[in-house]
């Protein structure tokens, strides 16, 4: 099982020394965050964008000295509400165009969430439809 090829927008590996050394890699489609790690035993995680509600970038000084950094997702997925996509490579790129996305996403699906956060899980269900 791998990524789906035909919609990526963007795809990387987690970096160590600037170098994808790693057998964790990253993709973003139009409508989907990925994430695949192992070498034997492969876990695959994926969220939806359009539940994405926050992201941050953060770049140690020794991030900063390779040229990458480490963008923090949090979602209001239930299996993963907080992915963290470490050690790629031009972050704050890869932050703004996941951004993008998500706008596009919610534009789509016709959601705003605004500060629903306050009012818990609960209605992010009712706002998927669930």
């Amino acid at each position: 099982m791998s990524f789906p090829t035909a919609t990526l927008l963007w795809s990387d590996r987690k970096r160590y020394f600037g170098l994808p050394l790693s057998f964790t890699k990253y993709a973003v489609s139009e409508d989907r965050l990925f994430q695949s790690s192992g070498i034997l035993n492969l876990k695959y995680e994926e969220i939806l964008l359009y539940r994405i509600r926050d992201i941050s970038l953060t770049r140690s000084f020794g991030q900063r000295l390779f040229g990458v950094g480490s963008i923090t997702i949090t979602s209001s997925d239930k299996s993963r509400p907080v992915l963290v996509i470490q050690n790629v490579k031009d972050p704050a790129a890869v932050k703004e165009l996941i951004h993008q996305q998500v706008e596009e996403m919610k534009i789509s699906r016709r959601i705003r969430y605004g500060e629903i956060a306050t009012f818990g899980d609960d209605m992010d269900d009712q706002l998927d439809g669930e």
